[in-house]
């Protein structure tokens, strides 16, 4: 038995390594985004808010679509819902480069959606399969790859912007993260009856729900729109920071911390990106010693005072980017903390359908988007956008410690054949 379980533990970490990889390719597409819609709108003299629409599409593509693309992930494995991924996702950026109108962006936009989701859902879908034992941690780790990805890419593509245009830094970077994901999709595969251990510290179920029954819980709703609160403010910094720092007029004031100078939007841009990848695995760790809905009180309570803030004092370039630093360390996790929730609450079996089904509320948010564009038109300033921010966040918050955690609680504790008046409360 002991001969069996090496070669099973290494598989795990290298199925876990190689969905990092896939993560961080396509991670671009969301959070490389913002380098762009300054340089679009200077070229054809589109309205920003135009723009977003784009970033829109992406997103509620990327997300609504995922339980499709979770279904065949269950039925057929994530070798070729990755492959298939990874090819959309280059088509994507390519045609970005090309866009002269904005039907063509908004084109783009969906197949790269499309393409982006099937990659993140089959990712993490396999990775809460694999580690079933430390689902908080194995879902952050897999999500750091998505929120730290574009890191080191923050720099290249801006010289990149600078230097040959916004087109060839879609054109080029789309081609190259298109097919790395390709090549990694080859050795992706779901584990084997067996292959992996049952035990963890929190509660879980010991059945596994069908979508179906999913989707008739309150446990599911209530998990749902607090998705929704603590995504939109994310979002929101996440799609408009290259705006709000242009309209703060600190964008390019250099910033020095740490014996390190950049302008004030690109350092914040990566150090950004590093904390969102960080805390997806910190909080998804602590998550797995504490339980789910104490780190999201935490974290969620963190977000709100952390955007409040930015809405005091983000006119100060170092006050910028420390505190877009800080809302972004404590947004991440939510890509963490929600798949491993549904997964011990629905179990393993369906994972990657029930997740990209809970997934789906990171679209519904995408919504609210534009309307920042549109609300920081119509008051003059950013004020009122960070405001409602933060209020969803406190909200979501304490819905964590005083709704979700006693419903889960009394469903965790009945017996597994009296789910159904539980679950229907």
């Amino acid at each position: 038995m002991s001969e069996i379980s090496k070669p099973v533990g290494r598989s795990r970490w290298l199925q876990l390594a190689f969905g990092v990889v896939c993560m961080c390719m396509i991670a671009n597409m969301q959070y490389g985004w913002t380098f762009f819609v300054n340089p679009m709108q200077e070229r054809h003299g589109w309205d920003r808010a135009a723009i977003q629409i784009a970033f829109t599409l992406f997103v509620v593509t990327e997300t609504w679509l995922v339980p499709i693309e979770g279904w065949f992930v269950d039925k057929y494995g994530p070798r070729i819902v990755t492959l298939f991924g990874g090819l959309l996702c280059g088509i994507a950026w390519v045609m970005n480069s090309y866009a002269e109108t904005l039907t063509m962006l908004y084109v783009a936009a969906a197949i790269g959606g499309t393409g982006a989701g099937a990659v993140y859902g089959t990712c993490v879908g396999n990775s809460l399969k694999w580690f079933p034992d430390r689902r908080g941690l194995a879902a952050g780790i897999t999500a750091m790859g998505f929120g730290a990805g574009s890191a080191l890419t923050v720099v290249p593509i801006q010289a990149m912007i600078k230097s040959q245009g916004y087109e060839a830094a879609f054109f080029y970077f789309g081609i190259g993260q298109g097919l790395i994901v390709m090549l990694i999709a080859l050795f992706l595969r779901s584990p084997a009856k067996g292959q992996v251990p049952d035990v963890a510290r929190v509660s879980q179920s010991k059945r596994d729900f069908k979508p179906g029954e999913m989707v008739r819980t309150p446990i599911f709703w209530v998990m749902y729109a607090m998705f929704v609160m603590m995504a939109a403010g994310g979002l929101m910094a996440t799609a408009q920071l290259g705006p709000i720092a242009k309209d703060f007029k600190i964008a390019d004031v250099p910033v020095s911390l740490l014996g390190i100078t950049l302008p004030a939007l690109t350092f914040a841009a990566t150090l950004d990106r590093v904390l969102n990848g960080v805390t997806r695995p910190f909080f998804g760790w602590v998550s797995d010693h504490i339980g789910r809905e104490n780190t999201m009180f935490i974290s969620f309570a963190i977000e709100g005072l952390g955007i409040y803030a930015l809405s005091q004092f983000g006119e100060n370039p170092i006050a910028f980017v420390l505190l877009t630093g800080l809302v972004f360390f404590a947004w991440g996790e939510i890509y963490s903390l929600f798949p491993a929730t549904c997964g011990d609450t629905f179990g393993s079996k369906y994972a990657a359908t029930n997740a990209g089904l809970l997934y789906t509320a990171k679209g519904t948010a995408a919504l609210i988007v534009p309307y920042t564009s549109v609300l920081t038109t119509m008051t003059g300033s950013w004020h009122t956008v960070f405001l409602v921010a933060a209020g969803l966040n406190i909200l979501a918050a304490f819905l964590a410690l005083f709704v979700l955690k006693p419903m889960r609680a009394a469903y965790t504790k009945a017996p597994q054949a009296n789910l159904a008046p539980v679950l229907a409360q």
